[in-house]
């Protein structure tokens, strides 16, 4: 288990700025379908909406550790 969340840290350091947005917008819509989906039917899955805003702090954590990186070099 902690050999996946490590090499996804891996991935997300390795993308650029484009792909961290897109990303942050799937872990969004996941919410937001698991959410809707939830009104009709039971869901199986309940980590959905727990993982899915782990992963953008993540990212966001990602993506602020480049904001203060860039301003400490120049």
């Amino acid at each position: 288990m902690a050999h996946k969340i490590k090499d996804r840290r891996i991935a997300l350091r390795g993308m650029d700025e484009a792909s961290m947005a897109a990303a942050i917008v799937d872990a969004h819509k996941s919410i937001y379908q698991f959410r809707k989906d939830r009104l009709s039917k039971p869901q199986e899955n309940v980590k959905v909406v727990r993982t899915a805003r782990k992963e953008i702090a993540r990212i966001l954590t990602i993506k602020r550790e480049r904001e203060l990186s860039q301003e400490v070099k120049g």
